[in-house]
């Protein structure tokens, strides 16, 4: 049976799951989110279905575009298709079967067809990861197809080429002592990152940035990211500045910012969340009260802040309307801080009305993690972003797509760095005299990492292209988040366990990208509510 049926009877039952979730759901043409809320279990799995469902498509037309000769594609559709005759993974050990999602024994019947085992048997999930496995050893990564077909574009490769050389010379070397003693990135790093415009990537021209699309934006991620997690971070906190003060900000503000942030003067900070919050974004607490001269005081708490100290500009959202408990009552800030460096002994806030507490966390700590107490902060005249009250979770929105498309390029960074040194360990390390890279678990396990790393990029790669075709891409960027983060996560898993007890010790880089892969699925939407988001889209 050729890939191409698999995918037509992966979007048979898909269409059934969704419509009898849609007859459980939708009341007059919506869906009802108490209703929802009730299926939530069956809806999440549909997400998931639709993510599996999109990256086998976006793997067909990758392998058609490149010529692929691994037979990558129809392995990673197989290994879906087969799996449906047990359940869907919601993550964490969690599943949904399709018979729970209310498909009948007859809909599921397609399943247990001999088109299926003839499938199965053609493109062996199993013999296909050990090949792809070898593949790998033998003849590396297979292409991220961005340099092929009449739409490929050389520039791209060479992007990653450039990053990956300061990845493995500068990142790599000072990862493991940033996470171990949890110390800032350096300095160093940052000003290097500055001179190859990480910063201004997407910035438009003109306002001194590079005017590159999102999928630059994410060649470059990964490539940081496979280095250390802190570093592929650097730019989120720009990314989603610019974009606020982009979408939403006065000429004035847009002159003003931009330029100092694509040439990394200014080192902002997403300054969102707040204690036993979290996406609840609706019900903020934090004030923000306009003064008789123009400016406002800021009074609140807000946790999760990352890189915090070297921050010179918080975007804060704040509440200006207290009648309004709910998203009218919110404004976003543009709030200048003092940068400090976080030496010992020296204060790492100093401005009046503002404190910080560290939290310590296990991983992802190049930047660290603070709450921040705001007791009467001022924010000059100028800095309500666009300069009208009550848009802010408006303009707040407008930045998720391209946050969560970045999150899922950090999520295949990680787990590109997991498999890398998987493969070095697993070559290296000898056991009853052979290398464990010769023992099938082992391979498998990596040729496994191989398919889902790929699946994950050229979903990651879908979302970007969405994006920069002035589409709206919420749907993709959730999907691509999910899918990247659980990659990484299942990577860096793997390749402990390859290690052995060596993968348990905190001097092997195993340990680090375990702990650092972990967050990926909490930060930029938690994916339970990146599943729900994408289911209610899907259901519409």
């Amino acid at each position: 049976m050729a890939s191409t049926a698999a995918l037509q009877i992966l979007e048979q039952l898909y269409a059934i799951a969704r419509t009898r979730l849609r007859e459980q759901v939708v009341v007059d043409g919506k869906v009802k989110g108490s209703k929802l809320q009730a299926v939530q279990v069956q809806a999440h799995g549909l997400a998931y279905f639709a993510t599996e469902l999109e990256a086998c498509r976006q793997l067909q037309a990758w392998a058609a575009n490149t010529g692929d000769t691994t037979g990558l594609a129809d392995i990673y559709t197989t290994d879906f298709l087969a799996s449906l005759r047990g359940s869907i993974d919601l993550g964490t050990g969690e599943t949904v079967t399709l018979e729970d999602m209310g498909l009948t024994e007859g809909d599921r019947a397609v399943l247990n067809s001999s088109e299926i085992h003839t499938q199965i048997q053609r493109h062996s999930p199993t013999e296909g990861y050990l090949n792809l496995a070898t593949h790998l050893r033998d003849q590396g990564m297979p292409t991220d197809g961005l340099a092929a077909g009449p739409d490929g574009d050389d520039t791209l490769t060479e992007i990653r080429k450039q990053f990956a050389r300061f990845t493995d010379d500068k990142v790599i070397p000072i990862a493991q002592e940033v996470h171990q003693k949890d110390v800032l990135i350096p300095m160093d790093i940052l000003e290097q990152m500055t001179e190859l415009g990480v910063f201004g990537l997407t910035i438009p021209e003109q306002y001194d940035g590079l005017g590159m699309d999102k999928v630059a934006m994410c060649v470059v991620t990964e490539e940081l990211s496979r280095g250390y997690i802190g570093v592929g971070s650097l730019g989120t906190r720009t990314e989603i500045a610019a974009e606020l003060i982009l979408g939403g900000g006065t000429d004035a503000q847009k002159s003003h910012w931009l330029p100092k942030l694509a040439n990394g003067e200014i080192l902002p900070t997403a300054v969102f969340t707040e204690p036993n919050i979290g996406s609840d974004l609706a019900h903020l607490g934090t004030r923000a009260v306009k003064q008789p001269d123009g400016a406002y005081q800021i009074t609140g708490q807000k946790t999760w802040i990352t890189h915090a100290v070297r921050a010179d500009l918080m975007t804060v959202l704040a509440r200006t309307n207290p009648g309004d408990d709910g998203y009218g009552g919110l404004s976003m800030f543009l709030a200048e801080k003092t940068r400090k460096n976080g030496h010992p002994g020296e204060p790492e806030f100093v401005d009046t009305g503002l404190t910080g507490t560290e939290i310590k966390v296990l991983g992802y700590r190049g930047m660290k993690e603070y709450e921040l107490s705001f007791d009467g902060f001022t924010v000059k005249e100028n800095g309500l972003l666009g300069g009208e009250e009550g848009q802010g979770f408006k303009q707040l929105m407008r930045t998720f797509e391209s946050a969560r498309i970045q999150t899922a390029a950090r999520g295949v960074g990680v787990a590109q760095a997991a498999l890398d040194d998987a493969l070095l360990y697993s070559g290296e390390r000898i056991q009853f005299g052979r290398p464990i890279f010769d023992f099938p678990r082992v391979a498998h396990k990596i040729g496994r990492m191989v398919a889902r790393i790929q699946a994950a990029r050229q979903l990651s790669y879908h979302a970007a292209r969405r994006k920069d075709a002035g589409h709206r891409s919420d749907l993709e960027a959730g999907m691509a988040k999910l899918l990247a983060t659980r990659a990484a996560w299942e990577a860096a898993d793997a390749n402990v366990q390859i290690h052995g007890g060596n993968g348990f010790a905190e001097e092997y880089l195993a340990s680090r990208l375990l702990v650092d892969s972990r967050v990926l699925s909490i930060f930029e939407g938690a994916n339970e509510i990146q599943a729900h988001v994408v289911a209610r889209r899907l259901l519409e």
